[in-house]
């Protein structure tokens, strides 16, 4: 790789300023209409007052040679009025992506943009600047999405989105997912998303692969990329991304798998993860950094915050890069259970339905070890958290958050047999996992008086809404923030997995049917306000300074005949929280 570093080439990244032409690598050269693609369509990401980032990827038809190509950005669809002209060079080294981040742009303005590469056009993208940092914006909308396997379900969610009216996109994780034919991915999905070939994918057991080094890594953002309406998302809106774990590999923490007990260190899988994520994400690499010189995993770091005026301030978090190994390891569970440390696979237990005494026997003796609570953020990501959100002076302090803050508990001390007769941590991945580390935040929120805190969460797939307290007891605890989880684009749903893992045990009685399992854990967590845990679909929130209103717009399934329904939408339920307060209103089932 080039010496210089991955983002200090000019290929990769390259920053205008409006009103001028800069000549990075090349221009675009007079050859044959037909001799370039641009099949991934444009995207444009990371807005801010002044700037906007824009992306593609231009590949030549035959051949690997460099190709030249230029973003133009403009006031008007037609093009006549230029803001922008900038000469960029797509390379093989990078898969062909390409990516500018022009300044000088004007606060709350539109603008046109595209590619051109000889006489090849792409599609023409539009992407709307953030208000003033000294304005105080009336309103914005924005959507948020989260886990889009390509392997199961529809991607309809994604239609409906499209006929939003937003201002910017979120996306939460789960952009891909790094298997191939994996159990959980067993059921149908729509005709247009056939089999994924992995060029070096890693056998699982049975059909299942995972992705391995950095093709494998392209290989899965070209083919989800290649979907018209994800194409179509980019291309109407900026979008605001994150990862969770299936960007590198489920349930991961730093450069570790999970797929078993042994959880494996795989740095160079990490890495390669990284870099692919880095090439077809079109983030500003003005604030988040990464070198492919630096031969850790963490040769990337990518938390960042947004400010929209003096109304929405968004604090973007990464929950996987720097997180400790969960508490309850699975191999110091399986050994206790008798089972193989190292091959077998003992999630539950030690990820999910994690006895709440062992949890916190386990956290303790963590703690001593290492001097220090065990974290999901890490301690340099912590502090940058709370000074981010100590002095935000914005309405609205809104964290974009992977994993869940919603307490997830389950009581069976009294209603079932031993050795099930526990009181649960449902999902230890999530914060309700790291405790200490989970009060630390939300104690601080509370010691500083930080008000209008509003989450929004990814990863369940699954719709909650809860009042967030600064401790796990809503008796005694105060409330802090409110986090809307929004269910997954397509992947299959929370309350499905816990169906399946839970047959044949007294557990699974209380997940006969949607119904029960929502009333069950609503019953043991007072503090949620709405649950839907069979769900796939997408969030919507309009912010004003009187309220935060979210829209959970529900998806039907599959039909019976392995289709994509003719009308995706099942229901819409808005939830408001006004300023002021942690007290989410519910209207359901909305025409």
């Amino acid at each position: 790789m080039d010496r210089r570093g991955f983002i200090r080439s000019a290929a990769y990244f390259t920053v205008a300023g409006a009103g001028v032409l800069v000549s990075a690598c090349g221009g675009s050269d007079s050859s044959p209409q037909g001799m370039y693609a641009f099949g991934l369509g444009v995207a444009s990401g990371d807005p801010k007052d002044s700037s906007i980032v824009f992306w593609t990827r231009c590949a030549p038809i035959s051949g690997s040679a460099p190709v030249d190509l230029r973003l133009e950005v403009a006031l008007d669809a037609t093009f006549s009025r230029p803001v922008a002209l900038v000469d960029l060079q797509a390379v093989a080294a990078y898969d062909f992506t390409v990516r500018a981040k022009v300044t000088g742009l004007a606060p709350s303005t539109a603008y046109f943009y595209r590619f051109i590469a000889g006489s090849d056009t792409s599609p023409a993208g539009q992407a709307r600047t953030a208000p003033a940092a000294a304005s105080a914006p009336a309103q914005l909308r924005f959507a948020w999405m989260t886990c889009q396997d390509w392997s199961v379900n529809h991607w309809g969610a994604m239609e409906l989105m499209a006929k939003e009216e937003l201002d910017f996109i979120v996306h939460l994780g789960d952009y891909i997912y790094e298997t191939v034919g994996a159990a959980f991915q067993a059921g149908a999905a729509e005709p247009a998303h056939g089999k994924i070939t992995l060029p070096n994918g890693v056998a699982m057991g049975g059909a299942a692969l995972h992705a391995n080094t950095v093709d494998d890594y392209r290989t899965l953002y070209r083919t989800y990329r290649g979907d018209p309406r994800l194409q179509e998302l980019h291309r109407k809106w900026p979008m605001v991304v994150i990862w969770d774990d299936h960007e590198f590999s489920d349930d991961c923490w730093q450069d570790h798998q999970t797929y078993s007990n042994a959880n494996v260190q795989q740095t160079a899988r990490r890495r390669a993860a990284n870099q692919a994520w880095a090439e077809y994400m079109p983030v500003d690499w003005g604030d988040v950094s990464f070198d492919l010189n630096k031969a850790s995993y963490d040769n990337i770091r990518i938390y960042r915050d947004f400010r929209f005026g003096s109304l929405l301030h968004l604090v973007m978090t990464d929950q996987r890069l720097y997180r400790d190994d969960h508490i309850v390891g699975e191999a110091a569970y399986a050994q206790m259970m008798g089972n193989d440390p190292v091959n077998g696979s003992d999630s539950i237990g030690s990820r999910y339905f994690v006895p709440q005494p062992l949890l916190q026997q386990f956290e303790a003796a963590a703690t001593q070890a290492r001097g220090r609570a065990p974290s999901i953020l890490g301690a340099t990501q912590t502090q940058w958290w709370k000074d981010t959100m100590k002095g935000s002076t914005a309405t609205w302090k809104v964290w974009g958050n992977e994993v869940t803050l919603n307490r997830m508990w389950l009581d069976m001390r009294t209603q079932a047999p031993a050795p099930f007769n526990q009181l649960y941590i449902v999902n230890a991945d999530g914060w309700d996992g790291y405790p200490a580390h989970r009060a630390e935040l939300l104690g601080y929120l509370r010691s500083q008086n930080v008000a209008n805190v509003v989450a929004i969460t990814g990863d369940l797939h699954a719709f909650q809404c809860g009042v967030v307290y600064d401790n796990a007891d809503p008796a005694t605890g105060k409330a802090v923030a409110v986090d809307f989880v929004s269910a997954g684009i397509s992947s299959s749903s929370f309350y499905q997995y816990l169906r399946a893992g839970s047959a044949g045990t007294p557990l699974a009685p209380l997940v006969a049917t949607p119904q029960t399992f929502d009333g069950v854990l609503r019953l043991n967590n007072p503090a949620f306000a709405y649950v839907d845990h069979n769900a796939q679909g997408y969030a919507v929130a309009t912010v004003t300074a009187a309220a935060f209103t979210v829209v959970f717009n529900k998806v039907q399934p599959l039909n019976a005949d392995g289709s994509k329904p003719a009308a995706p939408l099942a229901k819409r339920t808005r939830i408001t929280v006004r300023a002021g307060t942690n007290a989410p209103v519910v209207e359901d089932n909305l025409a």
